[in-house]
């Protein structure tokens, strides 16, 4: 089997594709955090959107999302920490950082990811980047997908 690229390990069966493609309830704010990474890997957009919070939802760009997960490759993620996020809890944090590369350019995307549960179900909410420099040898447009990861293009975003 093959493992998951969330890094946790585990076989991709085991893991992440559990929620991905059988849809089961990520547990905790963590495992949805892996889970869309994944789902990022394998460009699986409905499922980014999906796990979405609809009350953020309409901030964010399908067509964003699904053009960096497409013009990406993803290299690993690694979860810095978490506060709260488990499954008695309501919302949680994860912090992480995510390389990939885009255009020839390499960047290292580390946020701060807010998360919600409703109706037993979590969702990702919102997110900060952490000021943190990003390799990038290129010069990002106005009209590219903004490197912060939030699905908008950099001139509604960054820029």
């Amino acid at each position: 089997m093959a493992k998951c690229p969330c890094g946790s390990g585990n076989d991709y069966k085991k893991c992440c594709a559990q929620y991905i493609k059988d849809g089961k309830n990520a547990p905790t704010a963590e495992a949805l955090m892996r889970a869309r990474y994944t789902a990022y890997v394998q460009k699986e957009v409905d499922y980014i959107i999906d796990t979405h919070d609809s009350e953020t939802r309409k901030d964010v760009s399908r067509e964003s999302v699904e053009e960096w997960a497409k013009d990406s490759k993803w290299f690993g993620l690694e979860i810095l920490k978490t506060a709260r996020g488990e499954e008695d809890d309501k919302n949680g944090v994860v912090e992480f950082i995510a390389e990939y590369k885009q255009d020839g350019t390499k960047f290292r995307h580390h946020e701060h990811s807010e998360f919600v549960k409703k109706k037993g179900k979590w969702f990702f909410h919102d997110s900060r980047m952490i000021n943190e420099p990003i390799k990038n040898e290129n010069k990002v447009g106005r009209n590219d997908p903004c490197p912060c990861g939030s699905g908008k293009k950099y001139k509604k975003c960054c820029g």
